[in-house]
């Protein structure tokens, strides 16, 4: 999520190809990035869905972001010269346009916008993970679901936003289960904090 970011904060394509970028195509589950790997690559999507995510030590999965069209992912490795953490997986047939890590760091210092762009994107997943911190660690199921959803409307500024994301999906992004959050969407539907309509979900 991660799970949003503006799509006017891309770096425009036309840039990437001018610095030698290229165009990778990825089948659904097709993994991208596998945790540990030395970073090579920035990596921004042109079509499709890229889930990136890790596991803890029981074996659940944690989801750090989903990133859609015109988003970038896996950026901060590329900074502190770090192994990935997480894992980048295709949640659908995706087209990615890459460039070379040096030659990324090139496009950076010789295209302000674009630097900017990816200081603004990276900015603003640090402030996601900033306000869900604090419920990540509550033990009250329904603020923490709140203030995922909450936060993705307010990305999309739109007065009722279509959660375009399954069941699963949310309780790996918020750190439930996934019974844990089917029961909490029913008592929130009816406190009348979200709206569902032939199984999709509105807030």
């Amino acid at each position: 999520m991660g799970i949003k970011v503006n799509l006017e904060l891309m770096i425009n394509t036309n840039s990437l190809l001018n610095y030698n970028g290229f165009v990778k195509e990825y089948s659904k589950d097709e993994t991208i990035i596998k945790a540990g790997e030395e970073p090579k690559y920035y990596f921004q999507i042109l079509e499709g869905k890229v889930k990136m995510s890790n596991f803890n030590e029981e074996g659940k999965e944690f989801i750090q972001g989903i990133f859609t069209c015109g988003e970038s992912f896996g950026e901060p490795p590329l900074f502190i010269e770090n192994n990935y953490p997480a894992n980048a997986i295709a949640l659908i047939d995706s087209r990615i346009l890459m460039i070379k890590k040096e030659d990324f760091f090139d496009l950076l210092m010789q295209d302000k916008e674009s630097c900017f762009g990816v200081f603004k994107a990276l900015s603003n997943r640090l402030y996601y993970k900033s306000i869900m911190a604090p419920d990540i660690s509550s033990h009250d199921s329904y603020k923490r679901i709140l203030t995922l959803l909450n936060y993705l409307k307010k990305q999309s500024n739109e007065e009722e936003f279509l959660v375009n994301l399954t069941r699963q999906q949310i309780a790996d992004l918020t750190g439930l289960r996934v019974e844990t959050v089917i029961r909490s969407i029913k008592e929130l539907e009816i406190r009348n904090q979200i709206r569902i309509c032939r199984g999709k979900l509105f807030i």
